[in-house]
């Protein structure tokens, strides 16, 4: 995961140009994977559009439709996010991010990753 989402730090800090579809893609998948990792359950989905969703956090599960708990950004955004380049409140404040539920903070779970 480190590696796929070093690849994509140029782009993150305004270096290079957005990396390849499938290197943007790894970096949002292992990173979210992480996330789903370091916060196993089921009452948040977290959806970074069109790459991958988990679900992830403690709490009641999800089964059908749409859960209640939902956060949803784009790849760049979330790999700001991941990294710690992006804070959650700044996300949010930007309207970066959309996230609905009592449980779809995810402050506390973030960075995932430091460099």
């Amino acid at each position: 995961m480190r590696a796929a989402v070093a690849a994509v730090l140029p782009w993150l800090e305004g270096a290079a140009e957005q990396p390849d579809r499938p290197v943007l893609a790894a970096a949002v998948r292992l990173s979210l994977r992480t996330l789903e990792q370091d916060a196993p359950g089921r009452s948040v989905e977290v959806r970074v559009p069109p790459f991958a969703a988990v679900q992830c956090v403690a709490g009641p599960r999800h089964t059908r439709g749409t859960p209640p708990n939902v956060v949803e950004t784009d790849p760049r955004t979330w790999l700001e996010l991941a990294t710690g380049r992006l804070t959650w409140a700044d996300g949010l404040a930007d309207a970066r991010i959309t996230a609905s539920g009592s449980r779809a903070d995810l402050s506390a779970l973030l960075p995932v990753l430091r460099f």
